[in-house]
């Protein structure tokens, strides 16, 4: 009797170790997914989070700068501000190919005043500010870019922002779709955009 039940189980072990190993592996399986899944949000919290400071950032220099204009009773920042060719480091050229943070950031380019110290014209501040931005913006994502614009009240003053319009700040960035997946998207952030991309916006009057 002994050896027959002996015989009768001979193999079980093996299925079972089998079976085991199969449940094992579906639940690595979904491990490994939720991780993929987590790191790609991860980034795209650390995008958003950096890109919500580079924003308040850009708001305060352009409080700090800010001075009372000639024609109306409030503030102005110098025309300089809105000039997109200072941001996002389009005025530049690398030599190499690295990251735009190691190509533009690590050492300040010729091009750029140094006001640091604070001998700067109202346009030279404005090119540095742009450039400290843009450097701040790419040193986590490389991928986002900086963007300033003016509703202007006025169009018949010198100002390319008026007394009292409203100014926005906008940092953008491509997001990835999941699975084939249609993501809806703010149309703020894809303005001009043949790609998804996510963005914040900050608005402020002066």
């Amino acid at each position: 009797m002994n050896t027959t039940s002996k015989k009768q189980q001979s193999g079980l072990g093996m299925i079972e170790v089998l079976v085991t190993l199969f449940i094992l592996s579906v639940g690595l399986l979904g491990v490994a997914y939720l991780q993929l899944v987590g790191s790609f949000s991860n980034a795209e919290a650390l995008s958003r989070s950096q890109s919500v400071l580079v924003a308040q950032q850009l708001t305060e220099r352009l409080r700090a700068n800010a001075v009372f204009s000639s024609i109306g009773d409030g503030l102005v920042v110098d025309n300089r501000y809105f000039d997109p060719d200072l941001y996002n480091f389009s005025g530049l050229s690398c030599a190499g190919s690295e990251q735009p943070y190691q190509c533009y950031c690590l050492s300040r380019p010729a091009a750029i005043p140094n006001c640091s110290s604070g001998q700067c014209s109202p346009a030279q501040m404005a090119a540095f500010d742009a450039y400290q931005v843009s450097c701040s913006a790419v040193q986590t994502n490389p991928e986002v870019e900086v963007n300033l614009r003016c509703d202007d009240l006025d169009l018949t003053d010198v100002h390319l922002c008026s007394v009292g319009s409203k100014l926005a700040v906008t940092l953008t960035w491509p997001v990835q779709k999941w699975q084939n997946l249609e993501r809806t998207v703010n149309p703020i952030c894809n303005v001009d955009k043949t790609s998804p991309h996510d963005c914040i916006a900050v608005e402020l009057t002066l």
